[in-house]
């Protein structure tokens, strides 16, 4: 009988104690013979074992990570999509079958969902990291369990990390809304002064963006100061990391929704293409965006 452990909680953290875990997980003689009847049954295990420089017979967990957070040039986007599709479908079951394809989907979408929390603690104030990355974890795992995912086109990863997203906002918002905050009054109150963190983390996000061509200046300006700006620079990144939507599509957004737009003159002129085409793309680049964010509910 399948049999997924469990962790004692310590005061290590939620990622840290899901790491613990994974550990047992790969451990579990029983879990690594479902995985490898998961992979023969949905003819994905020849693959696997070839990318992973793996034997057929002995594919367990580590290398369904392996799969699901390709290294350079190594994986195939093609393959890591139909491995994660395939656990999602997996994972809208009843039993512990069901269970143990939904956490190894949490654990192939950490990286992810360490961002998320990072970016949540910064905007919400009052909770803690650890209170914040286990909404996050519990909203990830109710999304890969939903059986939404697997049924839309695009990147599987791209979707999954935009509906936690989105649930995790809704989340806070309503808490904060229970708390009595008067959220209309709270929008047009002056930002506290960040603290080196903070002020670590919009650097961090100026940088990326700047390598990724969504701004055109290295340091800070005017435009890229607000927290509204940083958010909708972060969102865009991680959208582009995870293939929902490409570089040009983030330069389209990212160019445009800011206190000193690019001309879609300017912008099309740098992209080689017409300004009706540049607005085409960007309305095109802000559905999916959209998409990936409104409530499936």
């Amino acid at each position: 009988m399948l049999d997924v452990p469990t962790t004692t909680p310590t005061a290590r953290g939620i990622f840290a104690r899901l790491d613990a875990e994974w550990a047992e997980l790969c451990a579990d003689a029983s879990v690594r013979a479902a995985v490898a009847d998961w992979l023969m049954t949905d003819h994905l295990a020849n693959d696997v074992a070839a990318v992973t420089d793996s034997w057929v017979r002995t594919l367990g967990p580590e290398q369904l990570l392996a799969t699901l957070r390709p290294g350079r040039g190594v994986l195939s986007d093609a393959l890591t999509d139909a491995v994660l599709r395939s656990l999602l479908v997996r994972a809208t079951g009843h039993d512990r079958s069901a269970t143990l394809a939904a956490r190894i989907i949490v654990q192939a979408m950490l990286p992810a969902a360490v961002r998320m929390t990072r970016g949540q603690v910064r905007g919400t104030g009052g909770r803690t990291w650890d209170d914040v990355g286990h909404m996050v974890i519990a909203a990830l795992f109710e999304v890969a369990r939903s059986g939404r995912i697997h049924t839309r086109p695009g990147r599987p990863a791209a979707n999954l990390a935009l509906d936690t997203l989105s649930r995790v906002c809704r989340e806070l918002a309503a808490d904060r809304e229970a708390a009595g905050e008067d959220l209309a009054v709270a929008e047009h109150l002056t930002d506290p002064t960040p603290g080196p963190a903070a002020r670590a983390h919009a650097a961090a996000i100026r940088a990326a963006a700047h390598a990724a061509g969504l701004t055109t200046e290295p340091a800070a300006c005017e435009a890229e100061v607000s927290s509204a700006r940083l958010e909708l620079l972060e969102l865009v990144l991680e959208a582009m990391e995870y293939g929902s939507i490409s570089r040009a599509d983030g330069q389209a957004i990212a160019w445009h929704y800011t206190t000193t737009p690019v001309p879609d003159a300017q912008a099309a002129h740098r992209a080689g293409t017409t300004a009706a085409a540049w607005r085409r793309r960007r309305s095109r680049a802000v559905d999916r965006l959209k998409s990936g964010l409104r409530s499936a509910a």
